[in-house]
């Protein structure tokens, strides 16, 4: 679970993220979903400890990211927006580096090597260096190394971009499967057909503000006139709307 309580990100005067609270359940898979500069990557880096709030706090399953980091971020597998990292590593050794890290033990990372990357397609191609792959390969040797520890949490930035359909299909199976198994996945997306079609809980951010955390059903219940999330996510976020409210009333 995570759990953000009262987050607020300040640069200067500005407040990024302003008194944000969310609580990301177990068992779910939640989408956060907003506009460029909505406030989405600033509160994932937040969560991940990446950069430190300005006031509030936020507990990765009951640890706060601040104040015991390292004991936090084993709770965690974080797959950022970019997959364009250690790019002189062959694809096992940044792999076993990322095993590593979170003491996985050989024969644990060696099963869960061979089974997701029999998955993703990629086995016979982890032998050569990062740098040869295609933005979609480093994306899924990016989500390995982040899961190879088997975290309770998965916190997935963009995690489809790039990918092809079979990758794509068997990334959310994995994510589905990781939910049922009673734990938390919670991903950014900009693609609402993909979060309305996988999503259990939907938060939706703008400006740096909460405007909606629930269940798809019951923000569908309250836009009956809309028939998708698409629709619905645009009624709330669009400025014109807000301004013609304004002014009918």
């Amino acid at each position: 679970m995570i759990r953000i309580q009262n987050f607020t990100k300040r640069y200067g005067d500005r407040d990024v993220v302003k008194n944000f609270s969310l609580e990301v359940k177990d068992g779910a898979i939640t989408g956060f979903i907003g506009h460029n500069g909505a406030g989405k990557s600033t509160t994932i880096k937040a969560i991940t400890g990446v950069i430190r709030p300005t006031e509030g706090t936020i507990t990765i399953n009951g640890i706060d990211i601040v104040k015991d980091a390292l004991k936090a971020k084993y709770q965690f597998g974080y797959v950022s927006d970019s997959p364009d990292h250690f790019l002189r590593l062959r694809g096992i050794e940044y792999l076993n580096f990322m095993a590593d890290i979170y003491d996985v033990p050989a024969g644990g990372r060696g099963d869960f090597i061979e089974r997701v990357a029999g998955r993703f397609g990629i086995y016979s191609d982890l032998n050569n260096q990062i740098l040869s792959y295609s933005h979609g390969m480093r994306q899924k040797i990016m989500i390995m190394g982040a899961l190879i520890h088997d975290p309770p949490v998965w916190i997935l930035d963009e995690p489809l971009t790039g990918l092809d359909p079979q990758s794509a299909f068997e990334l959310k199976k994995m994510m589905r499967e990781h939910a049922e198994k009673g734990k938390t996945v919670f991903f950014s997306t900009h693609v609402l057909e993909v979060a309305e079609k996988l999503c259990d809980e939907i938060c939706i951010i703008k400006n740096g503000e909460l405007l909606y955390t629930g269940t798809l059903e019951d923000l569908k219940a309250t836009h009956r006139s809309l028939a998708s999330l698409e629709n619905i996510f645009l009624e709330l976020t669009d400025k014109d709307t807000e301004e013609r409210r304004e002014n009918d009333g």
